[in-house]
């Protein structure tokens, strides 16, 4: 008798709900068809949320560009004329993929080695006529943090090094350095927050994090006696898409003292486009999302958005890459002589930031021969020839 109670009660509330919606959704339950948007007389809209929305896929949850991409949710939003849609996603190689078959992604941010690594492997056809640029990024660094007994790279030949998700870019870049180094270490392919606790019970002997540093995934990790950060040498084989960079006290007070820094190697990232043709509405949506980013990109340079915004030049080209037509169009706008000054600008707050992080200073000299090499790399296979 008690269940006949409950069926009933619960019959009476469904019928109450069926009563309380719309009378065109109502009809719809009642029908057994499923109600949608336009049914129920929303089709306007349904198209304006749509119109107007593009998707970024930005990364993992503990990195960088993850932020990044909500960053520009909150600054570019303009609805119904733009609204940008950050996802959490698996990365780099990922992001591609991602950009070239999931549905909903408009834009990307990967790294500048991952064409040349789809070329390579020959896994994606005709990749570098199928994806573009809008600009250069900033830069991510590569941490590779290991234990006690693990004194130097060679080190790690034969050990079991956690190279974070596959897709990843520590998956990317962090196995292309390490190929390029010869350090032949066992590569595994777990989440790196995982990692950093197999390496206290020694399952691991290290893991290699590609990043824009300060990352959560070290800034909040507790200290463990004797885990440390490894250097990563600026050798001549790094030299196409690598810069040299470090770690610094400034960027993990928890884990370096004070003043000390870690020389290391960064890669630029890239925000990608696929190279839809400009008659399409994807192309129109896109250009749209440039032209707001473009305009509105002075706003990214202050607190409380990230410090890395400062690194990025809009005017500066990618190896190997080739810049969305939009993009282009926009950037011959400026003249060449703003688009020179934006480059002094990018470059003499390098060299103050990496003073204060290295408490090394360069002489007036040296530096003026480091910056024809900085605007070269900046040019190097742009419309501008270098200096």
């Amino acid at each position: 008798m008690r269940a006949a109670m409950v069926m009933g009660l619960l019959a009476a509330g469904l019928g109450m709900a069926v009563a309380s919606v719309a009378p065109a959704a109502a009809q719809a339950i009642k029908g057994g068809r499923p109600t949608t948007a336009t049914s129920v007389g929303e089709g306007s809209k349904l198209q304006e949320s749509n119109e107007w929305t593009v998707g970024l896929a930005g990364g993992l949850l503990e990195g960088t560009n993850i932020r990044f991409a909500a960053e520009m949710a909150k600054v570019l939003d303009d609805r119904p004329n733009l609204r940008v849609l950050p996802m959490v996603t698996y990365g780099a190689l990922g992001n591609i993929e991602d950009l070239l078959y999931l549905k909903g992604v408009d834009i990307t941010i990967t790294s500048a080695d991952v064409l040349d690594e789809f070329a390579r492997n020959g896994t994606l056809a005709n990749i570098k006529n199928r994806i573009r640029y809008i600009c250069s990024f900033y830069i991510n660094e590569m941490h590779v943090y290991v234990r006690p007994e693990i004194k130097t790279l060679e080190d790690l030949a034969g050990k079991k090094v956690s190279f974070n998700t596959p897709g990843s870019a520590a998956n990317l870049t962090g196995g292309i350095i390490f190929d390029r180094l010869h350090i032949n270490a066992e590569k595994v392919f777990i989440n790196n927050s995982i990692a950093l606790e197999k390496m206290r019970t020694g399952e691991i002997a290290g893991v290699v994090h590609v990043t824009g540093a300060p990352t959560d995934l070290f800034a909040k990790f507790k200290p463990e006696p004797g885990f440390h950060f490894l250097p990563v040498p600026y050798t001549r084989a790094l030299q196409d898409y690598y810069v040299p960079t470090a770690l610094t006290s400034l960027d993990y007070p928890n884990l370096l003292q004070p003043g000390q820094s870690i020389e290391t190697v960064g890669v630029p990232q890239v925000l990608a486009v696929y190279n839809w043709p400009p008659e399409s509405e994807r192309y129109r949506r896109v250009a749209r999302f440039v032209e707001y980013f473009f305009k509105r990109f002075d706003q990214f340079r202050q607190p409380p958005f990230h410090p890395k915004w400062n690194e990025i030049n809009l005017a500066s080209t990618v190896p190997g890459w080739t810049r969305f037509r939009a993009a282009d169009e926009l950037l011959a706008e400026i003249a060449p002589a703003e688009g020179d000054r934006a480059v002094k600008q990018q470059f003499d707050e390098w060299i103050k930031v990496r003073a204060a992080k290295t408490g090394q200073r360069i002489s007036d000299e040296d530096a003026m021969a480091l910056f024809k090499q900085f605007r070269g790399w900046m040019k190097r296979d742009g419309s501008q020839p270098a200096p």
